[in-house]
């Protein structure tokens, strides 16, 4: 038995014979699937090959009454040091397929968002400029609604193709996902994101790749790429920058252990040195308190928590 009360053994038994035995893995570090690069090991790390998978795959570990979690590229993610005990569905690893229709493009949840830009643009398809250097999957994209440079996802989803909590399939319209600012009714219910299409618009190929060029100068210019990180910590308050905050409060290149806040845009906890995830978890606390205390402004991390 795990210590989550579940029989690991023979739930991993029953998956290897869903996904097939090299797509199930045992005590997999989580450090090698986030883009922090830290996380404990996962009790198991089971990699679905289609959608059907990805439902047998549920509804077998529902049966086991084993805990879960949908993982997509990891970048937004935290794993505590002692890892994960349940199961990660790791969706982004399988699910790769690209299918166009005209100006429709449907990406599985796993393409990568820079990926997707890329594609299409060499396709003289607009509308995914914004995305270009965004560190995640589509599926991640939908869940959250992600943006950046005034374009988001809401701006160009049609619809999305989910497989529903009680494990039913579902085709639904960008409309009844209530995307707002880095939230969905997806991440609300537990959907999970299988393929989404985009409704883009035919343009100039050349336009659309200086348009990116200049979105990726001024993000290696202003972001810290070169360490691990979630991307922006925290989510944007009302009325507030979060990089002038932070800057404000005295702690742009603050530094607990290995990890700390980016001296090149104070919006960004990074992993500086091997930081364990109990240091990067320290800092974003030590940011949103000063923040707090000092301009009585509430942070909310847009990263998220997993594990003990």
């Amino acid at each position: 038995m795990s210590e989550s009360g579940y029989d690991l053994q023979s739930l991993a038994g029953k998956l290897c014979s869903i996904v097939g035995e090299e797509n199930v893995l045992v005590d997999e570090p989580m450090s090698e699937h986030t883009t922090f690069k830290v996380g404990g090991p996962a009790d198991l790390y089971v990699i679905p090959d289609d959608p059907d998978e990805v439902k047998e795959t549920l509804l077998a570990v529902k049966d086991a009454k084993a805990p879960y979690f949908i993982l997509g590229y990891g970048s937004d993610l935290l794993v505590s040091d002692a890892g994960y005990r349940g199961v990660i569905i790791a969706v982004a690893d399988g699910l790769t397929g690209v299918s166009i229709d005209d100006t429709e493009m449907t990406c599985q949840a796993g393409v990568g968002l820079k990926e997707a830009s890329e594609m299409a643009c060499e396709l003289d398809l607009s509308g995914l400029e914004f995305a270009c250097g965004i560190p995640g999957s589509v599926g991640g994209a939908c869940f959250m609604n992600a943006g950046a440079y005034d374009g988001c996802i809401s701006d160009v989803l049609k619809s999305v193709r989910v497989l529903l909590a009680d494990g039913t399939f579902a085709t639904l319209d960008a409309s009844e996902l209530d995307l707002g600012y880095r939230h969905s009714r997806i991440a609300d219910e537990g959907m999970i994101v299988l393929s989404a299409t985009f409704n883009l618009h035919r343009a100039d190929g050349e336009k659309i790749r200086e348009k990116m060029e200049e979105f990726t100068r001024a993000r290696e210019e202003k972001q810290p790429l070169e360490l691990p990180s979630a991307g922006s910590t925290f989510k944007r308050p009302e009325g507030h920058f979060v990089g002038k905050l932070v800057t404000d409060a005295g702690l742009k290149g603050y530094r607990f252990g290995g990890a700390g806040v980016s001296d090149k845009h104070a919006g960004f906890v990074v992993n500086y040195d091997n930081a364990t995830a109990a240091e990067v978890h320290a800092v974003i606390e030590h940011v949103q308190a000063e923040v707090k205390r000092q301009f009585d402004v509430e942070l909310y991390p847009e990263v998220r928590f997993l594990g003990e």
